[in-house]
């Protein structure tokens, strides 16, 4: 397992990493300790930092980096889905639940999204609720900050 930090326009990033891809991404990360069953290799993870600036320069719009975010068949099936949402584009929680075959199970849909490690590259910020913003790990105010960026804020 290896790791790297960096700053951001939306302040420190960290990421985690093992041999089958990127496993963790936190936003906000200046106060995140260091992981401690993990070695610093900022080398090994300069493509995803600059896939990433890209992002934040609106020079990107997909990542083209290997995920490996763990997780449950249901949150991986969930996540699989919020990586078919195109950019600049949103969905709901219900309209997620039933694209995925799963009529009324748009509150679980919610917990899988935010129990997202890797979010930006697996975009869960791109799933509303059906009144407004609705939740986001990194907060609301983040949430409106990458939506204006993809131009998707209404």
């Amino acid at each position: 397992m290896f790791f790297t930090r960096f700053d951001s326009p939306l302040g420190e990033i960290l990421l985690t990493a093992d041999e089958q891809g990127l496993t963790r991404l936190c936003l906000a990360a200046d106060d995140q300790p260091d992981p401690e069953d993990a070695k610093r290799n900022d080398a090994a993870l300069a493509d995803a930092r600059e896939q990433l600036m890209g992002y934040f320069a609106g020079r990107r719009q997909h990542f083209s980096l290997s995920l490996a975010p763990g997780g449950s068949e249901f949150q991986r099936e969930v996540w699989a889905a919020l990586l078919r949402i195109p950019y600049g584009q949103t969905r709901t929680y219900g309209e997620l639940a039933r694209r995925l075959g799963r009529d009324g199970a748009a509150r679980a849909i919610g917990t899988a999204n935010g129990a997202n490690p890797l979010p930006l590259l697996i975009p869960c910020h791109r799933v509303v609720a059906a009144d407004g913003l609705g939740g986001y790990s990194g907060g609301p105010q983040l949430k409106r900050k990458l939506l204006a960026l993809e131009g998707s804020l209404a």
